[in-house]
């Protein structure tokens, strides 16, 4: 028996070094936001709309290094028209409706890009979009285990009432659409918004950060690169204010 100790000392040891490293890697997955306001894009698509593979490819130049926060929300009125999208959720179709009230559009359409909460039917001929104006909020982003965990600072300037959005997205999707206007077509799509939570306004109050908490639901595939955005928006018109990703 005693010529088990020494093994049984080496595997307790390396269950400590391995979760040293865990710890250690989580403990540098975080991120903080700039001093301008980054950039929120958000794409309005469907797989059942011949119009929104362009739009996608679009979309998809905002690679994990830019600065840029993209979402591409598959809305689900397309779905009974010959073709079920996959990605569609009617969240993300009640999202379009309600924001439609503030982003300047008369009405809901795909494929649809708002930059900023603003309605940008000239999306064609936008280039990466400039940093932003100087930032009121501060947001701080860590993942600790399964959960991630924000930091909302008020700054000078800040909105008397913020609320706030999670979006889990998904890179390198493919779908070979056998029906609908896109019959035949091997659809490609980065940003996928996977899960959505929104957040509960709060009154906003320099000095006095508010801690946002998020699980998600479902664990990361490897085999497509998952970011967690946080986008702070106005309460009162919804356009973001702050935003921050974390690929890790």
């Amino acid at each position: 028996m005693a010529t088990l100790a020494p093994v049984r000392t080496t595997l307790l040891c390396l269950l400590a070094l391995s979760a040293a490293a865990q710890a250690q890697a989580e403990g540098n997955c975080q991120a903080r936001s700039a001093a301008t306001a980054t950039r929120v894009v958000e794409l309005y698509t469907s797989e059942g709309c011949s119009s929104c593979p362009p739009a996608d490819r679009w979309l998809s130049r905002f690679g994990p290094e830019s600065p840029v926060v993209a979402l591409a929300f598959h809305v689900d009125y397309w779905n009974r028209l010959g073709w079920k999208d996959r990605f569609a959720s009617p969240a993300f179709t009640q999202r379009q409706s309600l924001q439609q009230a503030s982003n300047g559009a008369r009405f809901s359409y795909t494929p649809q890009v708002v930059l900023d909460g603003v309605d940008r039917p000239d999306w064609p001929g936008l280039a990466t979009p400039a940093p932003g104006r100087p930032a009121a909020v501060e947001l701080g982003l860590v993942h600790e285990g399964g959960a991630y965990r924000a930091t909302v600072s008020a700054a000078a300037g800040a909105p008397p009432r913020l609320a706030a959005y999670w979006a889990v997205t998904e890179d390198g999707h493919a779908s070979a659409v056998k029906a609908g206007e896109n019959q035949g077509a091997t659809l490609r799509h980065d940003h996928v918004v996977r899960e959505y939570l929104p957040v509960t306004a709060w009154a906003a109050s320099v000095g006095a950060p508010v801690v946002l908490r998020f699980e998600p639901s479902s664990s990361a595939d490897a085999g497509h690169a998952r970011q967690v955005n946080l986008v702070v928006v106005d309460a009162s018109t919804g356009r973001p204010v702050q935003a921050l990703k974390l690929g890790c």
